[in-house]
């Protein structure tokens, strides 16, 4: 694949995004616009990963504008399997949002592609500045998710929800560019290959990359400024809080990842405040989950938790840390998208996802309930799911490292995990079915409602007939196939985990040995 080939990871959801609005209200050309795009977007991320099995990176200045002027795009193997995974859950949400009725705003599918070219942008570019543009060019577009979330009229949760998001966004945004601000006039430059190590050296360097990984620490949802992502992200659509958390605080990780790579070289100086706050992050995390009451607000404070695993990769800065750290970013934007869209499907039909309102819902949804058992023990990190596979090379990277503290808290992470998991299993999926929930042909009458979080509740008559429990499943495979799927990969992960543990040690080493990186970006 040729390196000017990457600026059109970009370019090509923007112009697509642009007809689709030319197009008007024409929901197939839409579906078809969006899917597509995405399709194409994920084989072209797949041969970046065969490009680069062994090593390597391509970088290309946009218009061939010289080196220093030209906006800067470089992938490499790390670059290369963000955009497949990425790509493939912006797939499996618009999916669901289509399944869900939530596609059928005509200016859904050009905000997902606008967000779509934020995302590969943020990925690619090797340029500080540009990497605040393409944030913010993800940015807008979710602002905008959010409002079609609502609908018509949104409840004061979705109302708080978003102004605390677009709120907290804005501000961190401009904390970054703050920061990119202080490495500019002290380094006179923002391009991370002129960056190479400069922290190491630079005091007035590294403070202010520090200002930098402040603000995408804000982004990734890190302790003590985390408190945000649990408030917001439950509060739009279920398709929409799955798609934010495969996308975002993913993206801001990466950014972590890279910048400290390049920027800081790895220093070793500053890597016991890392371990500190990841390990806060996984502890503060899953007991804030302890006292929600519904599938959602429950996952989110989980997402905060596991944020911390996967930033512990980074804390240790060695290969068998850097490699367990990136399978778990990739294994954690899967399961977690496969457990939001599996209890946004029993939401979006049921019209709650409260704990305790429903009750035994795998007997008439086993598809649903299976798919969400396999994501929910993959998520606690037991055999032969990737999430085994993920917190296991974590701990032995972690032993290798000497960090004995983090083993411990990672262990008894896992186990709040587990239980966590559970409860939501026992109040929604397992025990006695509840018949106020359900109709058939031969019961009461049933009204209904529209639900503010887009699916119908009903209310039935105590008299309903007992045997509607063996009716066939009330949710298609339309709402629950992308659960389905991204459970399967949960599996597959777990089960062939020595091919992307090995394109991920592929990855480490190029965040290990930054030389190639800077090469192709100087080169381009």
């Amino acid at each position: 694949m040729s390196a000017a080939l990457l600026p059109l990871f970009v370019a090509v959801p923007l112009m697509t995004a642009a007809l689709l609005v030319i197009a008007g209200d024409r929901r197939t050309v839409h579906a078809v616009g969006l899917l597509g795009t995405m399709i194409a977007a994920v084989g072209a991320a797949v041969a970046l990963v065969f490009e680069f099995r062994s090593g390597g990176a391509m970088a290309h200045g946009v218009s061939s504008w010289p080196f220093g002027i030209a906006i800067p795009f470089v992938a490499d193997m790390f670059t290369a399997l963000m955009l497949v995974v990425t790509g493939l859950l912006t797939i499996v949400c618009s999916w669901f949002a289509i399944a869900s009725g939530r596609a059928a705003n005509v200016y859904f599918a050009p905000l997902v592609l606008v967000l779509t070219a934020g995302v590969n942008g943020a990925l690619l570019t090797a340029d500080l500045f540009n990497l605040f543009v393409f944030i913010e060019v993800m940015l807008l577009p979710s602002y905008g998710l959010f409002v079609l979330a609502a609908r018509h009229k949104g409840t004061l949760q979705q109302v708080a929800g978003a102004r605390l998001y677009v709120t907290l966004n804005l501000l961190t945004s401009t904390v970054f560019l703050i920061g990119v601000g202080f490495i500019y006039g002290t380094a006179g430059t923002v391009n991370l290959a002129e960056l190479a190590g400069l922290a190491t050296t630079e005091p007035t360097v590294a403070i202010s990359g520090a200002v930098c990984l402040f603000a995408l620490g804000i982004k990734a949802s890190v302790v003590p400024v985390h408190g945000w992502l649990a408030a917001a992200y439950p509060a739009t659509s279920p398709a929409i809080t799955a798609l934010f958390s495969g996308l975002h605080t993913k993206v801001a990780i990466y950014g972590i990842y890279r910048v400290y790579a390049v920027l800081f070289d790895g220093d070793s100086r500053w890597l016991w405040i890392g371990v500190t706050l990841f390990c806060l992050t996984m502890v503060i995390g899953v007991l804030g989950a302890v006292g929600e009451k519904t599938t959602r607000s429950i996952l989110a404070f989980h997402m905060i938790s596991q944020i911390g695993y996967i930033l512990l990769g980074v804390a240790l800065f060695t290969l068998a840390g850097l490699t367990a750290g990136i399978f778990y970013l990739l294994h954690h934007m899967i399961v977690k998208a496969s457990l939001f869209l599996s209890t946004g499907a029993v939401e979006v039909r049921y019209g709650t996802g409260e704990i305790g309102k429903l009750s035994g819902i795998a007997k008439r949804e086993p598809v649903i309930a299976v798919a969400f058992f396999i994501a929910a023990l993959s998520l606690a990190g037991l055999p032969p799911f990737s999430g085994f596979v993920a917190k296991f090379t974590l701990i032995l990277a972690s032993v290798e490292a000497g960090q004995i503290a983090a083993v411990v808290v990672m262990l008894l992470v896992s186990l709040v995990t587990l239980l966590s998991m559970l409860k939501i299993w026992s109040g929604v999926f397992w025990g006695n079915s509840t018949s106020s929930l359900f109709d058939c042909d031969d019961a009461p009458a049933v009204s209904s409602a529209p639900s503010p979080l887009g699916g119908v509740a009903t209310k039935q008559a105590p008299a309903a007939s007992s045997n509607v429990v063996a009716e066939r499943p009330r949710i298609g495979m339309g709402l629950a196939g992308p659960a389905v799927v991204t459970a399967a990969i949960t599996l597959g992960l777990g089960l062939g985990a020595e091919l992307l543990l090995g394109l991920s040690a592929v990855a480490a080493e190029g965040l290990l040995d930054t030389t190639t990186y800077v090469q192709a970006v100087m080169g381009s």
